[in-house]
């Protein structure tokens, strides 16, 4: 099986990275896509956001400084066809200790490639810190689609060019050529205001083909879901949040092809 690795990031925290992270890795276990979601937040928002327990120990802290192996932490989830690498507060002495190594920033291609190697999983979604530290930069580093969940506010327009220049010089630093900006995830999107319509038509006219049709609104639900450990399918699957997220993952199947086509059979 083929595996595809998505990053989400943004520099920016309250975005609704984590959010679209923890949702959209559910709504393609839903397709039944077998995915793996990382979580590389030192404050594992993601692993609680899922329902998981932080545990000492689980973590890729280990395995990113070159001890221990990243498939023993891989944990079950309460979703079906969908497994988590959870995150601890070690992680936070990575973004430290991994200056200090050898590929800095490819140490986390190279953890994941053994997952890689086992065809277990045919996603696997990285959810980064809100800087672009060394955590992220590895997420850069070891992605073949960068996705970048961007807010409906002006000044996310300010960090978009960031995160795109750090894209460009991880290619140009050879660690990673293959990276692609594989689309912009509008969030919090609210339809009461002109403001996020004008974000909205701004990015797409600069990113045109990149910018996915589904927009992710702000709700109240998905603020809640994950202080009750859950993803919003299971919290209020038929909110408007939950709506858009299914939508996202169609339209993230549709454009990197994750569903194999079925072999036709020869007469």
């Amino acid at each position: 099986m083929r595996t595809t690795v998505f990053t989400i990031a943004n520099q920016k925290g309250g975005v609704g990275k984590t959010t679209t992270a923890v949702n959209l890795a559910a709504a393609l276990a839903a397709r039944k896509i077998p995915t793996l979601l990382v979580d590389l937040d030192p404050q594992a928002n993601a692993t609680s956001a899922i329902g998981v327990e932080k545990q000492q120990g689980k973590s890729l802290y280990d395995p990113l400084l070159g001890e221990g192996s990243a498939t023993d932490m891989i944990v079950e989830t309460p979703v079906k066809n969908l497994w988590l690498i959870p995150s601890e507060e070690d992680m936070a002495a990575a973004e430290i200790e991994l200056a200090q190594t050898e590929n800095y920033l490819a140490r986390l291609r190279g953890v994941l490639q053994s997952i890689k190697d086992t065809g277990r999983f045919r996603v696997i979604i990285l959810d980064c810190p809100p800087a672009l530290g060394m955590l992220s930069m590895n997420g850069l580093g070891a992605a073949d689609h960068l996705l970048i969940a961007l807010q409906c506010e002006y000044m996310a327009l300010e960090g978009l060019g960031q995160i795109l220049r750090n894209v460009n010089r991880i290619k140009e630093a050879g660690i990673n050529d293959a990276l692609d900006l594989g689309g912009i995830v509008m969030t919090m999107y609210d339809v009461r205001t002109n403001l996020s319509r004008q974000v909205v038509d701004e990015v797409r006219k600069h990113l045109p083909e990149k910018v996915f049709d589904t927009v992710i609104p702000r709700t109240v639900r998905l603020s809640e879901a994950p202080s009750f450990g859950k993803t919003i399918f299971d919290y209020d699957p038929l909110s408007p949040g939950a709506s858009a997220y299914k939508n996202l993952a169609k339209e993230l199947i549709t454009r990197f092809e994750l569903i194999e086509p079925k072999e036709t059979p020869t007469s």
